[in-house]
């Protein structure tokens, strides 16, 4: 049977998106509604949420994730005016820089509640929804490389988006009788107004020689991975991460030899 194209396309699917009104969130959430889903941002912050979704084109709904009551809110809101959910996007998340030995217990649980927690409440509230309905449907989850790499100086923050990873795993084991697929994006440094933000003067530069590409990644590249996942193109995928690197991954350690094409082992 032949491939058809129209598969990709997310016409009368209804997407929610965690951290929906910036970086890699409203990325995904403007690819969403351009393959034609009707999606909902919930995000934290009310300036961000309101001008993402007037831009899209979505349902914006000011929401903390991290806490069910809100989230229960926000999915009864996002029902009742688009429908039933079959997309989820788990997307939000935070990162503060945390050594070992000076990680308070209140900075722990931040960085827990704000990266895992939230999977846990969405997923738990959104597939229940589905299972009810009986639809099936599509749950992308978004970690980290950091998830499958030592971080020093973000260990607490690298056990969360590991978290992520794992829960993904056994979630599309239990989900996937109700043909509810889960899996998650890993992104490495990817070009969003937070990242550009922190980068020193030369990080695009050193790019080039840390990832294989030789560049930063776009939210749009992030986004047109979750499109996948949202559509039946991906029908037979469930409990993968797939990550969306430019390679960094697959590099293990190996970096671009300053200069050349050439591959050495260990800092350029």
């Amino acid at each position: 049977m032949a491939i058809d194209p129209s598969k990709i396309l997310l016409n009368g699917r209804v997407a929610v998106v965690t951290g929906g009104g910036s970086g890699i969130g409203r990325g995904i959430a403007a690819g969403l509604t351009a393959f034609g889903a009707s999606v909902a941002i919930w995000e934290i912050n009310p300036d961000a949420c309101t001008a993402a979704a007037a831009e899209i084109g979505a349902l914006g709904i000011v929401a903390d994730v991290r806490d069910a009551a809100a989230v229960d809110a926000a999915l009864e809101r996002t029902m009742a005016e688009l429908g039933t959910v079959s997309i989820l996007v788990n997307n939000a998340g935070g990162v503060f820089y945390s050594p070992l030995l000076d990680t308070a217990e209140k900075g722990w649980d931040a960085l827990y509640r704000a990266n895992l927690r939230h999977v846990f409440l969405c997923r738990q509230r959104v597939a229940g929804k589905m299972v009810e309905a009986g639809i099936g449907g599509s749950i992308a989850n978004v970690t980290s490389i950091e998830g499958v790499r030592a971080a020093p100086g973000y260990a607490s923050y690298a056990a969360a988006k590991a978290g992520v990873i794992h829960y993904t795993k056994t979630a599309a084991l239990e989900l996937a009788p109700h043909r509810i697929r889960v899996n998650a994006l890993a992104p490495d440094v990817t070009l969003t107004e937070g990242i550009m933000a922190m980068a020193p003067p030369g990080a695009e530069e050193r790019f080039a020689y840390t990832i294989p590409m030789a560049r930063a990644g776009h939210v749009d590249e992030m986004a047109g991975a979750a499109v996948f996942l949202a559509s039946e193109m991906a029908s037979y995928i469930t409990g993968q991460t797939i990550h969306v690197d430019g390679g960094t991954h697959a590099s293990g350690g190996w970096y671009h030899k300053p200069g050349t094409d050439d591959y050495i082992l260990g800092p350029p």
